[in-house]
């Protein structure tokens, strides 16, 4: 399954990383370990972000995913179950139909 994983790390841990002269190179290490399919960066609440789609067969995944995250960037991290049009064009109907025989 797809998940948004958001990582908002503080100023002053962004600050530290940002000055390592190896921090780009440990960012797309971890990008290609995690498998991300796509990766964004930017602010939000005057912090700065960093946003993954990865795709996670299993729940013993996410520790894996997330610790760097907690640990060597302070980040605080948010995960979210996403999905494609493709997703929704499959969900929805099945949806309606579900929703219809709840109905009374």
């Amino acid at each position: 399954m797809r998940f948004l994983i958001r990582a908002r790390i503080p100023t002053e841990a962004g600050n530290k990383m940002v000055q390592d002269p190896n921090f780009l190179k440990k960012i797309e290490e971890y990008i290609n370990k995690i498998k991300a399919e796509a990766n964004y960066f930017f602010e939000s609440d005057g912090n700065r972000v960093v946003a993954f789609i990865v795709d996670i067969q299993s729940a013993d995944q996410i520790p894996i995913i997330t610790e760097p995250l907690f640990s060597g960037m302070d980040a605080h991290v948010e995960l979210h179950p996403v999905m494609s049009l493709d997703d929704l064009k499959k969900g929805i109907p099945q949806a309606i139909v579900e929703a219809n025989s709840y109905r009374y």
